[in-house]
């Protein structure tokens, strides 16, 4: 199916960058298991998704297609306007590239969940656990 210009905008309004459901998923994993965070903070290169400021540690969720995954997802090329898209992803990688050593050079350590991680809750609620470590904050 083939969208008009203003229908293809629509849409690309319509897209979030904060509280997409795989952000949610991760943040209602960690939760129950019992790990406390904020929430996008601003001072922080990046803006991570989930900080755990007694832990100094952040976790971000990112979309496979909008960083520019190697998965299926992410490896899908647009139809439409493919050189403005292709610049768009490679920015979005240039600059990921850099924020977790502008992280660690503050004293913070990082985690990158992919979209297409979220899908098998087990793997992730491991992955979360040896970042974050297995004593819950009370």
């Amino acid at each position: 199916m083939s969208e008009t210009v203003e229908q293809r905008s629509k849409i690309m309004r319509a897209v979030k960058s904060t509280n997409t459901a795989p952000e949610m998923l991760v943040r209602r994993l960690a939760h129950r298991m019992g790990y406390r965070f904020r929430l996008h903070r601003k001072d922080l290169p990046g803006k991570p998704d989930l900080v755990f400021p007694i832990r100094r540690k952040v976790i971000f969720v990112h979309g496979c297609f909008w960083h520019g995954h190697e998965c299926g997802r992410g490896a899908r090329q647009p139809v439409n306007n493919r050189a403005y898209w292709e610049r768009k992803i490679a920015g979005n990688r240039v600059r990921d590239e850099g924020i977790p050593a502008r992280l660690r050079s503050l004293g913070w350590k990082s985690l990158v969940i992919w979209e297409c991680e979220t899908r098998a809750e087990d793997r992730l609620e491991k992955r979360l656990r040896k970042f974050l470590g297995s004593h819950v904050q009370s």
